[in-house]
């Protein structure tokens, strides 16, 4: 009997300890991504991060990483987001994004869940960081 109780115990404490903590620490770029993001961003200056951009603005998406995510807006405004965790799987682009957001904006902490093209199932779910605009600098010709 004193097993018995032994083993319900230690059963959910060994599952738990089984589990484990999720590592979110993003992977470095590898060379690929590095170029895309550089080829994106290149003669573009970072302005000050802001937690909203409009849905207008982020029809275009680009998956650089598990963790970095680009909306370009036009040839001379590209927003940067990187996810307050990595996000497994967005950097396949195999995956449908659906976003999870109240009104006409995508916002930091919206979520976004990756759904398989093919079979419908959920997989990674993730959550948006601060959005920081790159834009072109005028030329005085």
């Amino acid at each position: 009997m004193h097993i018995l109780k032994l083993a319900f115990f230690a059963f959910p404490l060994t599952l738990a300890a089984a589990c484990g903590q999720v590592d979110s620490t993003p992977k470095p770029l590898t060379e690929k991504q590095s170029a895309m993001l550089m080829k994106e961003l290149n003669g573009k200056v970072a302005g000050a991060p802001v937690n909203c951009i409009s849905d207008f603005n982020a029809t275009n998406t680009i998956r650089v990483s598990d963790n970095i995510l680009l909306y370009r807006v036009s040839g001379r405004l590209v927003y940067q987001n990187t996810l307050r965790s990595a996000c497994s799987g967005l950097a396949r682009d195999n995956d449908i994004i659906v976003s999870e957001q109240f009104g006409s904006q995508k916002c930091k902490g919206d979520i976004i869940r990756l759904v398989d093209r093919t079979s419908g199932m959920s997989g990674g779910v993730c959550s948006l960081g601060a959005f920081v605009p790159y834009r072109s600098e005028k030329t005085t010709d």
